[in-house]
């Protein structure tokens, strides 16, 4: 069963921007194993992170850094929750996530679809 869905979509130059100029950003928004992605990549799981808070009905309290976007070896995406985030998301039955990331035009965007095991 869908608990919650979620969209997002980040204006990559103007992301890009805000990393140069805050360079904190990075540690801050990203995971150890995203922070070195290119500026489009880190826009899009930036939009996820922003999706995937949505799904959850955007609760206080999420660290950015709970959240990861992963990429199969088979080139999709896929969420990995640990702390802040995997604790909301069990609070609301969430067992599962879907990911599907994408930019063109200098647009980034993400769409988060939690599900219960129900």
């Amino acid at each position: 069963m869908i608990v919650g869905v979620g969209i997002d979509v980040v204006d990559v130059a103007r992301f890009e921007r805000s990393l140069e100029r805050t360079p904190g950003l990075r540690t801050r928004l990203f995971t150890e194993g995203e922070r070195d992605l290119a500026g489009r990549s880190l826009a899009a799981r930036f939009a996820a992170k922003e999706a995937l808070a949505k799904a959850l009905g955007a609760p206080r309290g999420l660290m950015w850094t709970d959240a990861e976007v992963r990429r199969a070896a088979d080139g999709r995406p896929s969420l990995h929750v640990t702390g802040t985030v995997a604790e909301a998301a069990a609070a609301r039955g969430v067992t599962s996530w879907h990911v599907s990331l994408s930019h063109d035009g200098g647009i980034a965007t993400a769409i988060v679809i939690a599900e219960s095991g129900v």
